[in-house]
C-alpha cells in the first residue's frame, strides 16, 4: 500500500471516529439531534467511501452513487443551514421543534437527491451555489468563534477559526482546484478534506460544550424555543 493511500485511509478512520463519537455524545449529552445526527451522517458517509476505496469499487459502483449522494447532502445542507441551526441552541438558546428537526432532514434528503440526479445538467453552477452556502456558514462560524473569544474560552475560540478557515479552503476548492502530483482519484486532496471534516467536527463539539457550560453557569435566558402542537 502506497504512503497516500494509507494516509487517506487514515484521515477517514479519524473522521468516522470522530462523527460517531461525538454524534453520539450530541444527543446524549445535549439532546441535540441537528447536530448528533448530522454528525453521525457525516460519519456514514466516510464508512462508506472507506469500503468504496478498500474494495477499490468503480463509478457503477452502489457505493460511488451513496457517497455522492451524502456528500451532495452535507454540502448543500448539512454542515451549513443544519449545522447554523444546531449551533444556535448555544448561541441564541434557539430549540427547534421536532417537526423543524425533521423537516430540514428532509429538505436535506430532497436537495441531495436532486443534485445526484440532476447535478450534472446544472453543471458549474451547483458547485457556485455550494460555495455561496459555505461563506454564509463561514459568516455564522467566525461569529461562533467571537462568541467563545467573549467567555474566555480563547483556545476554542481559535481552534473553531482555523477548523472553519480550513474548512472554507476546502469548499473553495472542492470543485475546482486540483492538486499538482494529485491522482485521478483526488487521494491528496481527500487527505486534507477528511482531515479537516473531522478536525471540524471534533472541534465544533468541544467549543460547543464550552458555550453550554457557560450559558448553564450565568443562567442564561428560557430557550427560544418553537412552540410544539402540543404547546399550541
Amino acid at each position: 500500500m502506497a504512503l497516500r493511500e494509507l494516509l487517506f485511509l487514515l484521515a477517514d478512520v479519524w473522521m468516522i471516529a470522530v462523527g460517531f463519537t461525538f454524534g453520539w455524545k450530541f444527543i446524549r449529552n445535549y439532546g441535540n439531534y441537528l447536530l448528533g445526527l448530522e454528525w453521525i451522517i457525516v460519519a456514514t458517509s466516510g464508512s462508506n467511501f472507506f469500503l468504496y476505496a478498500a474494495l477499490g469499487g468503480t463509478e457503477e459502483s452502489p457505493m460511488y452513487t451513496l457517497a455522492f449522494f451524502f456528500d451532495q447532502f452535507s454540502r448543500s445542507v448539512g454542515i451549513t443551514l443544519i449545522l447554523v441551526l444546531g449551533l444556535m441552541r448555544v448561541t441564541h438558546r434557539y430549540k427547534p421543534s421536532v417537526g423543524t428537526d425533521v423537516g430540514v432532514f428532509a429538505f436535506a434528503t430532497a436537495v441531495g437527491l436532486a443534485l445526484l440526479l440532476f447535478g450534472e445538467r446544472l453543471g458549474t453552477g451547483v458547485a457556485i451555489s455550494l460555495i455561496a452556502v459555505n461563506v454564509l456558514t463561514t459568516l455564522f462560524l467566525i461569529y461562533f468563534s467571537k462568541r467563545l473569544w467573549a467567555i474566555g474560552a480563547k483556545a476554542w475560540a481559535v481552534g473553531a477559526g482555523l477548523a472553519t478557515a480550513a474548512g472554507c479552503v476546502i469548499a473553495s476548492t472542492y470543485d475546482f482546484v486540483h492538486i499538482p502530483g494529485d491522482d485521478e482519484a483526488h487521494t491528496l486532496f481527500y487527505i486534507g478534506a477528511l482531515s479537516t471534516w473531522g478536525f471540524q467536527m471534533f472541534t465544533y463539539y468541544f467549543a460547543y460544550r464550552a458555550l453550554h457550560r457557560h450559558d448553564e453557569s450565568v443562567g442564561a435566558e428560557p430557550d427560544l424555543r418553537e412552540p410544539s402542537r402540543a404547546d399550541a
